[in-house]
């Protein structure tokens, strides 16, 4: 009986000793002062992220719009910053790719369901569907980081921001084309989403950051036209 007495203690010390092991050291740094400028950035970009979500969620999609524009700049700016200022990490990297599903993909199905889906059952499979491909999209950039076609980076399938701004548009389609409506907006959104997890090459370049920053300049125009009544 001795002898079982001893092997579980045994037992239960080396479990211990394995636990323990696997704890931080104490006296490692608090997580979020160990982050850089460039993660502080990204969790702005989450703020004005989370704030368009609750402007559509309470029927301001315009000013919703707005923010997402927010969000999306200071996006952009973090990863300018890692690159100019200071040198991009793993943990940035990880902290940038989960943060984009609060800044383009939850905004842009929270969209859908209040300005142009028909049908519950509707919004149920294109959220699904874009969070889904997009949650796989993001963590496959996690895992790889951006790719190098003779010295020019690319991103492996479409980006979580080509959807939200295909969300965006069909949501000034509806606005302005009679004809256009939530059957047709699921159709454009369910044919793209899986692109977002394709072998295709999205170039960055001066060129295409040239026409994103153009088309959010667009975006907020017309956002504000609808709001004021320009």
């Amino acid at each position: 009986m001795t002898d079982v007495k001893t092997h579980v203690r045994t037992a239960v010390r080396n479990v211990r000793r394995r636990v323990d092991r696997r704890k931080p050291p104490a006296d490692e740094e608090y997580l979020l002062f160990s982050l850089g400028v460039a993660d502080y950035i990204s969790l702005v970009a989450l703020f004005f992220g989370w704030t368009a979500t609750l402007l559509v969620l309470t029927g301001e999609p315009n000013w919703a719009l707005v923010s997402m524009l927010v969000a999306f700049g200071f996006d952009k700016l973090d990863g300018f910053y890692a690159r100019e200022f200071g040198e991009p990490t793993t943990m940035g990297r990880h902290i940038d790719a989960f943060i984009d599903v609060f800044t383009y993909l939850v905004p842009a199905v929270a969209l859908y369901h209040v300005v142009l889906s028909p049908a519950t059952v509707l919004s149920v499979l294109v959220g699904f569907t874009v969070l889904a491909f997009g949650l796989l999209r993001l963590v496959r950039f996690a895992s790889e980081g951006l790719e190098d076609d003779d010295g020019t980076s690319y991103y492996r399938g479409l980006t979580v921001v080509h959807l939200n701004v295909l969300m965006v548009g069909n949501y000034f389609l509806a606005t302005f084309v009679d004809q256009w409506n939530g059957w047709l907006a699921a159709a454009t959104v369910l044919l793209t989403a899986p692109l977002m997890i394709s072998n295709y090459r999205s170039y960055k370049t001066v060129g295409s950051h040239t026409v994103a920053g153009l088309l959010a300049l667009a975006v907020v125009g017309l956002a504000l036209v609808l709001e004021f009544g320009i």
